[in-house]
């Protein structure tokens, strides 16, 4: 077996410690480390082209791509919000059974799509329903994020682990898991997560004071005018004849910086109507367009603002555009911690000009930031009110490299894309769910028949499917898959098990499904689940090869060890994703985290040799 120092094996370990290293360090984008790896797999001669990008090839990548435009289809379809419709109808006021239909729902929902995108769909479900129930998100975000990760351990196509460590069996000419091998498991890991979270909720937020009951359906546009202090902000004003704004642009005028005034929209008359036309930083003023202008500093003189511009103030009914909420949209908005924005300021990301959206509100540890906005360096947790054209907002919402849409009004239902095509997004899930179930045709191809319906039924158009993908996830699948080969061809694997097998190779091989979970859940603290199980998936079935039993049960413990990254808000991408939306700290995940982990590493030793015999 080859050692460290006379073979190449030093070079992947050192590659490894340098990803890894660089994961932690969140300096590099994953997906950039990924393709990083292999250009350095190919220069160095450890594998040949084909071998390290033979993940592009992989049909398991094709398929978690087209997962992501399922869930696209059924956010444009407004379904997410029908789910909290129901969810509230049928917990009423009780706390303790809506997190019970929460966590099942998002587990159903999860079992035939990424945890990551399901939680993604449902953030916005939760600080909805925590609204109408007068609920603090904190109450319900970490049981969402919880269930989203045991939403992997209910299919075999609801992560990517799952995927890859089958993919393992396959490669490996072992017969592979089935669609429903796992769920056994995960059930029981649901119930288990279920009661756990009932018990441990209350050292989670505290609950909203309820002293007023709330009657509406759901957050509107009237609650975030309130929560970001825009009343009194906003303005109406009509471009007089011989007004210097007349055949200049938005972006030429400078308004921000002159005279604290935002462009929101503009009505222009178009055929003897009024119609409201978007604010882009390209768009040319007119004269008689009506400019719905905000001012967001307090100290601005308006009347001078009107004088130098030949502006004339008009009639502005309803509070800040909220007559207007068909044709101006708002939003509550978060970076993702992946996002290249973090530490930078609106007016270094240009945000007006590059999203024709304008933020006019942030909130930091549920405090508002109520001066110098737009120099103000924005972090992970960082809530943004922006306002503008619906069409623009929707199109943040496709944007998930960056943005995470936490909070779409009440109002959006006006103006969902694709509300109506509701009953045949859920027909097309249905059919997927049945096609891969009975193994008529590959999972891939169930999932594209799917998409390919979606778009034929307008639940999505082409610009939103490839919107949705989120290809830095992709990527760094793609680049960590030729790892697993490299290890494998190096002799790293055999390396690894042979000291596997001298720790605990005499102990049976239930204290070695223990050894791998621990390993497994170790890694996942660095790295994300998915490149954890690239490359634990081979240790495991070289070690079940060792000890002469089935790998199954041995991969069984990755996938599951995989799924369960509980432990810190950055184990899993789902974790991070609630973290500014819930108010957590690192520390709540770790209380929490850590014994739940515990619990389903036990569960899995105990469970996974009944279902599966060595």
């Amino acid at each position: 077996m080859a050692t460290l120092a006379d073979s190449q094996l030093f070079w992947v370990v050192f590659f490894l410690c340098i990803a890894i290293i660089l994961f932690i360090t969140n300096k590099v984008r994953m997906d950039v480390v990924a393709l990083m790896l292999i250009a350095a797999f190919v220069i160095s001669g450890i594998l040949t082209l084909p071998e390290a990008t033979s993940g592009f090839s992989d049909p398991n990548v094709i398929l978690i791509a087209l997962l992501f435009v399922i869930g696209e289809g059924l956010v444009r379809t407004g379904i997410a919000y029908q789910v909290g419709d129901w969810l509230v109808r049928a917990a009423g006021q009780s706390e303790t059974k809506l997190l019970i239909l929460l966590m099942l729902a998002v587990a159903g929902l999860g079992s035939v799509m990424s945890s990551t995108g399901v939680v993604a769909i449902f953030i916005p479900v939760v600080m909805s329903v925590s609204s109408r129930m007068e609920r603090a998100p904190g109450r319900l975000m970490m049981p969402l994020a919880f269930a989203g990760l045991i939403s992997g351990m209910m299919t075999l196509v609801a992560t990517p682990p799952n995927l890859v460590v089958n993919s393992e069996l396959v490669r490996d000419g072992i017969e592979p898991f089935g669609f429903f091998s796992v769920t056994p498991i995960g059930l029981i890991v649901l119930l288990l997560g279920v009661g756990y979270m009932l018990v441990v909720r209350r050292w989670l937020v505290e609950p909203v004071d309820t002293t007023k009951a709330k009657t509406r359906s759901r957050r509107t546009m009237r609650d975030l005018i309130h929560a970001y202090k825009l009343s009194g902000r906003a303005r109406r004003l009509s471009i007089r004849p011989g007004s210097p704004l007349i055949g200049r642009t938005l972006d030429e005028l400078h308004l921000r910086s002159r005279y604290s005034a935002n462009v929101i929209g503009i009505e222009r008359w178009r055929k003897f109507r009024r119609v409201m036309i978007s604010a882009f930083a390209a768009t040319e003023l007119r004269v008689h367009d009506v400019l719905l202008v905000d001012i967001y500093d307090p100290d601005a003189d308006v009347r001078q603002f009107c004088t130098d511009e030949l502006l004339e103030p008009m009639i502005l009914r309803g509070e800040y555009f909220s007559e207007q909420a068909r044709e101006v949209g708002m939003a509550e908005v978060s970076l993702i911690p992946q996002s290249e924005y973090i530490g930078k300021t609106l007016r270094q990301m240009a945000f007006r000009t590059r999203y024709s959206l304008n933020v006019i509100g942030i909130r930091r540890n549920d405090k508002l930031i109520e001066t110098n906005q737009i120099d103000e360096e924005l972090k992970v947790g960082d809530m943004m009110l922006v306002i503008g054209d619906w069409s623009q907002i929707r199109q943040l919402q496709s944007n998930n490299r960056d943005f995470l849409v936490l909070n779409l009004p009440a109002e959006v239902d006006e103006v969902a894309p694709a509300i109506s095509q509701a009953p045949h997004a859920v027909l097309c899930l249905v059919l997927m769910i049945f096609l891969m179930v009975s193994g008529i045709v590959p999972n891939v191809i169930a999932a594209l028949l799917a998409c390919l319906l979606m778009g034929k039924f307008r639940c999505i158009d082409m610009e939103s499917a490839y919107k949705s993908i989120h290809w830095p996830s992709l990527i760094l699948i793609v680049g960590m898959l030729p790892f697993a080969q490299a290890l494998q061809k190096t002799g790293g694997i055999d390396l690894v098990v042979q000291g596997l097998m001298d720790a605990v190779g005499d102990m049976g091989p239930r204290v070695m499904l223990l050894s791998l979970f621990i390993l497994c859940a170790t890694i996942g603290l660095f790295i994300s689940n998915t490149a954890t199980a690239v490359l634990m998936a081979p240790i495991a079935v070289a070690a079940a090869n060792e000890m002469q039993v089935s790998a199954l049960p041995f991969a069984m413990v990755v996938a599951i060890a995989a799924s369960a990254a509980f432990m810190t808000p950055v184990s899993s991408p789902v974790n991070t994703m609630v973290l500014g939306p819930g108010g957590y700290k690192f520390s709540d995940f770790i209380r929490i985290g850590v014994p739940f982990t515990l619990l389903v590493m036990v569960v899995s030793v105990l469970v996974i040799p009944v279902l599966f015999p060595f």
